[in-house]
């Protein structure tokens, strides 16, 4: 075959041949956010860029434990599981600090598979912020638990009597990072060369649990970041003997995992169009509508966001954790808080989002639900002053219970279908449906200890 001298091809050619790499990782993000992927030889990775790679399907067609869906329509044994075209995106190119003379590159779904594509879905949203006149920058922070075992442990101890990598809660810790200081720079060193960088690392309350904060930029880089951060977080602690998990809450014991989202928009010249120092709490009319639609839409798109039947234990009063859709400015104890900064800097943060959060999904749902209510103007409650979780807010803000209620919800919302396609709704609602009832067959502890002997 005769080789380009010119176009990506060429370029990325001489990229590989010039580091000496021989083999390329891709990888696609699921519906759950975990990252599918292989090796690649050079040559087979070169020849996938024209023409696109297959993936079998199957892997939007199973759960986080690869059991098969058995009520979705997009794949399954009726479509045989075919292959799926995947497009191979050359901007996500990433180098592996651990992985000498290996590359890695993400794909998106193309084709039919494009409908049901978390990245797709969310770039299908940002092209409709940029139809508007808008682009849009987002950051996510995460916390998550850091445990001295491993996966094999874990499942010997039957995830019961786990050890914390540190004692105790003790947030802001410079004792702790200090002590472990090896680890943490290892860390930034890792976010900094795979260009997920970390502009604030710190412990959190509780024992083992560590909070980053990435740097902010285009949404979509800003999901990749999210997504490639949490996936390589847990590989760098296994390879220290250690594990991570971003669950939304691990244990009754201690409060939850956020994995908290700051979204902000800017028009064609710029410049943000959320700040406006003539108008109450500065804040413009776009971002009071933006705010309008996210906490207008929230119960209905809560399933894209707290996407684990684990996610509705955070969701509790006096954690940290929203339960109703609520706004406030500064104000920690809302879903959506208004963070004043400026005209450069001033934000929405989408606090109902947890750890275990798909970046993709997430960010589609918080993104998306604010350009409805810019495009509808709609009109926000007025907003909470003091504790939200002491007043009792109107039935409409309520949040669903369970994610099989939330994913009724999605599936019934005529706004979801209109943001996200039918197709998308359809896949996402049916998978969550799945996942309760994969749950609903646990025997879970509690029901053991409660009624075991008594009932």
């Amino acid at each position: 075959m005769e080789q380009n001298d010119t176009g990506p091809e060429a370029e990325l050619r001489s990229y590989l041949t010039s580091r000496d790499i021989e083999h390329v990782k891709i990888g696609v993000f699921d519906g759950d956010g975990i990252l599918r992927g292989k090796y690649l030889a050079r040559e087979k990775f070169l020849a996938a860029l024209a023409r696109n790679l297959g993936f079998c399907d199957v892997i939007l067609g199973w759960d986080s434990n690869d059991q098969l869906f058995d009520n979705t329509t997009f794949t399954g044994w009726h479509t045989a599981y075919p292959d799926a075209s995947v497009r191979i995106l050359a901007g996500t190119r990433r180098e592996i600090p651990f992985e000498p003379k290996t590359a890695l590159f993400l794909g998106e779904f193309a084709g039919p598979a494009e409908a049901v594509c978390p990245r797709g879905t969310l770039r299908r949203v940002l092209a409709r912020a940029a139809d508007m006149g808008y682009t849009v920058n987002a950051a996510a922070e995460f916390e998550f638990f850091l445990f001295q075992e491993t996966p094999q442990s874990v499942r010997d101890k039957g995830y019961r009597h786990l050890q914390t990598m540190t004692p105790g809660a003790f947030g802001y810790s410079v004792l702790r990072a200090s002590v472990h200081s090896e680890l943490y720079h290892e860390l930034l060193e890792l976010a900094r060369k795979m260009r997920f960088p970390i502009e604030g690392l710190h412990t959190e309350t509780g024992p083992g649990v560590i909070e980053a904060a990435l740097s902010y930029c285009e949404a979509l880089e800003a999901a990749d970041r999210a997504a490639l951060f949490k996936t390589f977080c847990k590989a760098l602690a296994q390879r220290h003997g250690l594990m991570a998990t971003f669950m939304a809450k691990w244990s009754n014991a201690v409060p939850g995992q956020s994995g908290h989202l700051h979204i902000s928009l800017r028009g064609r010249d710029g410049a943000g169009v959320f700040h406006d120092a003539s108008k109450p709490h500065d804040m413009s009319d776009t971002m009071r509508w933006f705010i309008g639609g996210q906490q207008a839409l929230m119960p209905e798109l809560l399933a894209m966001i707290a996407c684990t039947v684990n996610s509705y234990s955070r969701l509790v009063p006096g954690y940290w954790a929203p339960t109703s859709a609520t706004w406030g400015i500064e104000n920690r104890t809302t879903a959506l808080r208004v963070i004043r900064g400026g005209a450069s800097s001033q934000r929405v943060e989408y606090r109902i989002a947890a750890a275990d959060i798909n970046p993709y999904v997430a960010l589609a749902a918080a993104i998306g639900s604010g350009l409805w209510g810019i495009e509808h103007r709609i009109e926000p409650d007025a907003p909470i002053e003091g504790n939200a979780y002491a007043l009792e807010h109107p039935a409409q803000r309520r949040l669903p219970a369970t994610l099989y209620e939330a994913a009724e919800r999605l599936r019934a919302s005529s706004a979801a279908r209109a943001l996200f396609g039918d197709a998308f709704v359809e896949q996402h609602a049916a998978s969550r449906m799945w996942e309760e009832r994969e749950f609903r067959k646990a025997i879970t502890d509690w029901e053991l200890a409660r009624y075991f002997e008594i009932i």
